[in-house]
Parts: C-alpha cells; structure tokens; sequence
C-alpha cells in the first residue's frame, strides 16, 4: 500500500483504519463466506489456505508486513476464495469493505488507484501460485517462465 498509493490516496484510505491484532490460531475468515473487510499487516504472519475435504487446509501463501490481506471484497458477489488464518501474533490495519467501496464510486481517481493496487496484489499471488505449481508438478528442465 505505501508504494501502490500515492501519499494523499493512502492518508485518505487510512483515515477508514481500524488497529486490530490476533493471537496465532485465529481465523480471520473462511472461503465462501461474505468479504466484508479486509487488513493490511503491521507485524506478524497471515497464511492463506484452501479448504480441501477430509483434510487440514492446504496452505497457499504465507503474507507478512505490508502484505493486503484479502481482495474478493473488491470483487461482486464479495466471497472469500480462501481462508485466512494468524500463523503468528498479527497486528493489523482493519478496513471496512463497504466504506472503501463508498470512497472508490465517490471520487474516480481513488477508485481507479486502489483498483490498480488490489488488481496487482491479485496478479502477483497468481504469478506466485503458478510458479510454485510448476515446482511441484512440471517435469524437471521442462523449462522457466516466458
């Protein structure tokens, strides 16, 4: 967020903060459920997980400091994709979805800036998804990104 928003966009997005914290084990939300916030990482480590039947939640992602915890709040119909748990104690910006999606459909530029923030965090972790799943799964010497 400090290098994605330009200094009057993210004082204005802070304005909406929250400070929260959780203690390790906590679940911050669960995939399928309604994304109504979501938090940017002051200290401390969230891991992304995938709910898998009959088994422990396959973990996708490990976010720490200054990582955007959550972006299916930007997206209708507002669904978490994953679930979210505190691998360590988490101290956090809390945000609530609702207020910043007021904020983005009231003034353009805020909108577009925080879309282009959201939408690179989503492109990276896929980006990062597809590389570790050509570590697991590709046949080695099978040959690097283009």
């Amino acid at each position: 967020m400090t290098t994605a928003l330009e200094p009057a966009y993210r004082e204005r997005l802070m304005r909406l903060a929250r400070e929260v914290s959780f203690a390790a084990g906590t679940r911050l939300f669960e995939e399928g459920r309604r994304a109504d916030r979501f938090w940017v990482v002051r200290s401390g480590s969230v891991a992304l997980d995938l709910h898998v039947p009959g088994r422990r939640p396959a973990v996708i992602d490990t976010l720490g400091q200054g990582e955007l915890v959550g972006w299916a709040w930007h997206f209708a119909p507002y669904l978490w994709h994953l679930g979210a748990e505190a691998t360590s104690p988490v101290r956090a910006w809390e945000f609530d979805a609702g207020s910043v999606r007021t904020l983005c459909a009231e003034d353009a530029g805020f909108g577009r800036a925080v879309a282009v923030w959201v939408g690179r965090v989503t492109a990276e972790r896929l980006h990062a998804t597809r590389v570790r799943l050509l570590d697991l799964y590709a046949p080695y010497g099978s040959g690097g990104l283009t």
